[in-house]
């Protein structure tokens, strides 16, 4: 069988000319910013927290100093936040060629909701991100060589689709639905590449499995069987 070097940052070509939405201000999406940064793209770092998002974007330009990078709002928790960041693109672009759809909540230990009512896990990870997909669809139909890149997880293997409690309202277990969450992720990511493919639309759409990384979300897991603890031991 062949072998294949390991992949790293210094394998990215060149993205100059190429204009990327990255969701999530820290961890997995200040990386990837700072990395698409480096190789020249023009890239949008979006999140909820705007100190959070202001920094991230001042750490990159520090160490890019030809960095084309700016902060935008957008809270996924909220599907009004997510339409009025969609307009605003669709406004003010033309096209744009990667969205990465990385933010995400991981098992708050009690059950929270959305501003318009879903199981938080569920409404963030996923439906806000779905919504934030659609809103963008025509900007990424007119990119060259789109690509939509969907953060799943390990954690999908352990887990199920609860149609009979899609929000967890009876029964609320935060690993459960984080798995839950992800596995939609998937799904959805699977689903838009068969669909572009049928209707000859150009756009890859990829689902990702980022590995046991070492950020925020991941260290404010709960629980002795959360990743956390499983990657500790």
């Amino acid at each position: 069988m062949e072998q294949f070097p390991k992949w790293t940052a210094s394998n990215i070509p060149s993205q100059q000319g190429r204009s990327a939405i990255v969701t999530g201000t820290g961890g997995l999406g200040y990386e990837t910013a700072l990395e698409l940064a480096k190789n020249g793209a023009e890239v949008i770092l979006a999140g909820r927290n705007v100190a959070k998002g202001t920094e991230s974007v001042q750490k990159i330009r520090s160490s890019v100093s030809l960095a084309n990078i700016r902060f935008e709002e957008l809270d996924l928790a909220s599907l009004a936040s997510v339409q009025a960041f969609g307009e605003r693109m669709n406004k003010e672009r033309q096209s744009l060629n990667l969205l990465i759809n990385n933010a995400g909540v991981m098992t708050p230990p009690t059950r929270k909701v959305t501003k318009d009512g879903f199981e938080l896990q569920f409404g963030t990870n996923y439906l806000g991100h779905f919504a934030l997909t659609a809103h963008l669809m025509p900007l990424l139909r007119k990119g060259k060589k789109a690509r939509v890149v969907s953060l799943g997880s390990v954690a999908h293997r352990n887990g199920s689709i609860h149609f009979d409690d899609l929000q967890f309202e009876h029964r609320y277990n935060a690993m459960e639905s984080y798995a839950q969450s992800k596995i939609a992720m998937i799904m959805f990511a699977l689903e838009l590449q068969r669909r572009s493919d049928a209707s000859g639309w150009g756009l890859l759409s990829l689902p990702v499995h980022p590995g046991v990384s070492r950020t925020d979300l991941l260290l404010n897991g709960a629980g002795p069987n959360s990743p956390a603890e499983l990657s500790a031991g």
